[in-house]
């Protein structure tokens, strides 16, 4: 199938066309007419699916149809995200595929100043991408009306209740109008989505093009055993040895991810650190350089990591495994992406067994061991309590997070 067939009109089609695109993703193809149809839609889908155009598109279809005084602008669709990476990313796809329509859009959130925020939107936008956090102090200083919202869109749905965002969102929900379509995404479901999807759909679509939690079928897994105190010798090793010139790594604490940048420094590898502690011309300086190629190594933790979208991304490092099972599973989505393989090493010590054995579990599936020589564990050492730096709590409900303003 191709894009012309899904009911999308010529500027959206030439928008399509010049982003090299042809045909569309599964989600595209389920997703878009059921929302060109008006319908609420609960969607599931991993990360690199193409979920972003398959909401943009069709949102930007259905705004193009109605008839709009001419240079008159106000918010008529509301897109929220958990992260101001994941906002900068769906406000490009905005840009890009509503670039031959005379729709205005702006991204606000918060780590950046808020009088830049506040002029753009005097000026008029048609569609805001939002954190929740950021959107609250602008309806709190009452620079935004949200009262003519048609169209709300909640994106990874499932990370916005992780990082504790269900109260925000309760209150943007009290001033935007009952009536409007209602478009909620999330790569996993968990029972408070299904509890959300209840309280804010009406009759909706059910559209899932990958069972719940599985891990991509593009992407490579293996784990590799290694003590705890050699992971950071066998994580340059497999760098060097495998020439790898871009490789995402993560670690469970902020703490940890600054600590590794620096040990990958002397080491003589490029990294850099991007975590909800520093400021948000830091974490878009430090992916830039990333994408760019003039950093080999980004090391991030998983609050920090929604909204990273590298096509062809080649390498993802669980340098620690996550506490939170489902965090695997979004981790290592962030390669194998748009169609492309990808491979994804998770470096696991005595402590993790358990973490790995939760995984396994979910993903419904054994991931293949490997004991590289020279890298063997120590039979001697005994697995010992994890301690979390402060990071998340097991239960997903009790979750916070220092981003939590967006």
């Amino acid at each position: 199938m191709s894009f012309d067939k899904l009911g999308l009109s010529k500027p959206l089609l030439q928008a399509i066309k010049e982003q090299g695109y042809v045909s569309p993703t599964p989600i595209q193809k389920k997703a878009i007419p059921i929302i060109l149809d008006g319908r609420d839609i609960l969607a599931g889908a991993q990360t690199g699916t193409g979920k972003t155009a398959g909401f943009t598109l069709p949102l930007l279809e259905l705004l193009s149809r109605k008839k709009i005084q001419k240079g008159k602008h106000y918010p008529k669709a509301l897109i929220l995200t958990p992260t101001r990476e994941l906002a900068a990313q769906v406000g490009k796809s905005v840009a890009l595929y509503g670039k031959h329509l005379s729709f205005k859009s702006t991204v606000i959130f918060g780590g950046v100043k808020i009088n830049p925020q506040i002029t753009q939107l005097k000026k008029g936008v048609d569609i805001v991408i939002a954190t929740p956090g950021r959107l609250l102090d602008h309806l709190s200083q009452k620079t935004i009306d949200l009262q003519n919202i048609e169209f709300l869109i909640l994106d990874e749905a499932d990370r916005m209740l992780d990082m504790g965002f269900i109260d925000s969102i309760k209150k943007v929900l009290k001033v935007i109008p009952k009536q409007k379509q209602t478009l909620l995404f999330s790569a996993t479901y968990s029972d408070e989505i299904k509890k959300l999807s209840n309280s804010l759909l009406k009759s909706p679509a059910l559209v899932e093009v990958a069972r719940q939690n599985r891990s991509s079928e593009q992407v490579a897994q293996s784990v590799y055993h290694v003590d705890k105190g050699r992971k950071q010798e066998l994580l340059v090793h497999l760098i060097n040895e495998g020439k790898w010139q871009q490789v995402l790594v993560f670690t469970r604490t902020k703490h940890g991810a600054n600590k590794l940048t620096g040990q990958l420094e002397k080491d003589g590898i490029s990294a850099v650190a991007i975590h909800g502690n520093k400021s948000q011309s830091a974490r878009t300086k430090a992916l830039a350089n990333f994408k760019k190629g003039d950093v080999r190594v980004l090391v991030a933790t998983d609050i920090a990591a929604r909204g990273i979208d590298i096509d062809q991304l080649p390498h993802v490092v669980n340098y620690e495994l996550p506490n939170i099972s489902e965090d695997y599973v979004h981790r290592i989505g962030r390669t194998g992406r748009a169609g492309n393989e990808g491979e994804a090493l998770s470096l696991v010590c005595i402590d993790e067994d358990d973490y790995l054995k939760n995984i396994e579990k979910l993903i419904k599936k054994d991931i293949p061991k490997v004991w590289l020589k020279g890298f063997k564990p120590d039979p001697s050492i005994k697995a010992e309590p994890i301690n979390r730096g402060g990071s998340r709590n097991k239960t997903r409900s009790s979750r916070r997070s220092s981003s939590r303003r967006g």
